[in-house]
């Protein structure tokens, strides 16, 4: 679905992606962890031609974005959503309005279809009674949820998540991560999550691909990922209190 191939970046006299591969399948949670400053989120950005890599290829439906013309990029970026880290909502619209947005501005759909559509995506991520109200009368857990409300208004075929939990306490942030999973089995989309959080991260993901110093030092399942021997990936998992037999380890049996 999305694949790197040998994708380097500078940024700032800083090489923050430096030879890096690897290919998102069709319809799995892809999630990347690692430090701050790792590249998750320079990663995120080459996937809809946000930056462009100083080497290397980026595809996406098996078809080169590196080199594309403008009207074949907003093609490829309308196979995609986009759940921003503070959820971006537009202070001055309701939440309805805010959802609405890339309705409005990206298709002809009359303004009842909209509502609907709107009204559908608001249900789906347990905000049917919060639509008219406004992002400061709502929670930060509530954006993020509307965030992701607009993220599949239009049925995307890929969704990319950046630091979804972030800023959330525990309970609110595993609410975000049944809903990841709800929608990844109710619309089937394929899944690209940047997460610091690495409960949420082996919780959902189907692999996992850590970055550090520019470069993927373990890219595995969950079960794999946690007992890695590689220093990094152990010295990651012990700074957020997570052991070789987790409650994590629970769905994975299941």
């Amino acid at each position: 679905m999305i694949r790197f191939d040998q994708v380097t970046k500078v940024l700032g006299g800083r090489t923050v992606l430096d030879r890096i591969s690897f290919e998102v399948k069709k319809g799995e949670t892809f999630v990347i962890v690692g430090p701050s400053g790792a590249g998750k989120s320079v990663s995120l950005k080459h996937m809809v031609r946000l930056l462009t890599p100083d080497s290397g290829d980026v595809s996406v439906g098996g078809a080169s974005i590196v080199n594309t013309s403008r009207a074949e990029l907003e093609q490829v970026r309308n196979r995609f959503g986009y759940l921003f880290q503070g959820g971006a909502m537009l202070a001055w619209m309701t939440v309805a309005e805010n959802i609405a947005l890339p309705l409005i501005e990206k298709t002809t759909l009359t303004n009842d279809e909209i509502s609907d559509k709107v009204a559908a995506s608001l249900a789906m991520v347990g905000l049917e009674k919060d639509g008219e109200k406004y992002p400061d009368e709502i929670s930060g857990g509530m954006r993020k949820r509307a965030g992701l409300a607009r993220a599949i208004i239009r049925d995307p075929e890929i969704v990319l998540y950046d630091e979804p939990t972030s800023g959330l306490d525990p309970v609110t942030s595993r609410t975000i991560d049944k809903l990841i999973d709800e929608l990844r089995e109710k619309l089937g989309v394929t899944s690209v999550v940047v997460t610091h959080d690495l409960h949420s991260a082996l919780s959902i993901g189907s692999r996992i691909a850590m970055l550090f110093g520019g470069k993927i030092v373990e890219l595995s399942d969950p079960a794999t990922f946690v007992k890695s021997e590689q220093e990094d990936v152990q010295g990651f998992l012990e700074a957020q209190y997570i052991t070789k037999a987790g409650s994590w380890e629970r769905k994975q049996r299941a």
